[in-house]
């Protein structure tokens, strides 16, 4: 499912941009294009060469994301409810073991109603092994049901709403904005996003959390990035920029990487 992301704009006067907090609470933040505005050296540069190391789009996010695990046939609420799970599921898991365990649920039939009837020791079944997936039955079921009584069945169109939802962070809200609603609402930061932020010096310190990345790499990346950015780094950190033992030699950015030496 194609995503569009909105036209940001860094000329002329003052532009409000709206994201939400770790406690979900609604931040207004004024960016003012006129006043110098910090940014990290060579990271365009940096950015053309992750771009063209991803560009075969080969990684298994390529081919088991979360854009991916949805039935595109199924009507737009049920699409859109499958984009949810499918990144509640993918919190702490790798995109094989989520992409498996959605498969099984659309095989058992993946709608809000069947989740609703699906008993918890078949749901677990299911969806095992995903990351913590005891915590999971219990936050699919609670979410599940306030999707049912709230919402008609669809899934919150806000990020406000979104993140009040068990088991949903910032993270999965602003991807289920961009994949579902087709809205970029804020950058998706997961744990290779992070770390990559981190080694390239796309924060102004270092940061202990994605939520504190996010925020910072909200403050000078271009608005119309921010869709493309966790597409392209989730890909370049299960290739390249891996956790442990980097592939440093084979990277187009070894020369201007802060952290390559290290490596």
């Amino acid at each position: 499912m194609a995503t569009v992301p909105s036209k940001g704009s860094r000329k002329g006067k003052k532009a409000s941009v709206r994201y939400d907090s770790l406690e979900g609470d609604i931040v207004e933040k004024e960016t003012d294009a006129r006043r110098p505005q910090w940014e990290p050296r060579n990271w365009r540069q940096q950015l053309d060469n992750i771009r063209e190391m991803r560009k075969k789009k080969d990684a298994p996010v390529d081919e088991m994301g979360a854009e991916k695990c949805f039935d595109s046939s199924a009507p737009p609420e049920v699409m859109r409810y499958q984009v949810l799970l499918s990144l509640m599921l993918s919190s702490q898991t790798k995109d094989q073991v989520t992409s498996a365990a959605m498969l099984r649920l659309r095989e058992h039939g993946l709608t809000v109603d069947s989740i609703l009837q699906t008993d918890d020791v078949v749901l677990g079944q299911l969806i095992y092994p995903v990351g913590f997936w005891k915590n999971k039955v219990k936050y699919i079921k609670q979410t599940t049901a306030i999707l049912k009584e709230q919402y008609g069945g669809d899934i919150p169109s806000t990020i406000v709403e979104l993140v009040k939802l068990p088991g949903v962070g910032p993270k999965m809200a602003h991807l289920a904005m961009d994949i579902a609603w087709n809205n970029v609402t804020g950058i998706g930061v997961d744990t290779h996003v992070h770390r990559i932020s981190n080694r390239l010096k796309w924060v102004k310190k270092g940061t202990k959390t994605p939520e504190q990345t996010r925020v910072m790499l909200e403050d000078w990346l271009p608005r119309d990035l921010w869709s493309e950015i966790n597409w392209l780094l989730v890909g370049f950190g299960q290739q390249i920029c891996l956790p442990v033992n980097p592939r440093c030699t084979e990277c187009l950015n070894r020369d201007i990487c802060p952290a390559a030496k290290r490596c």
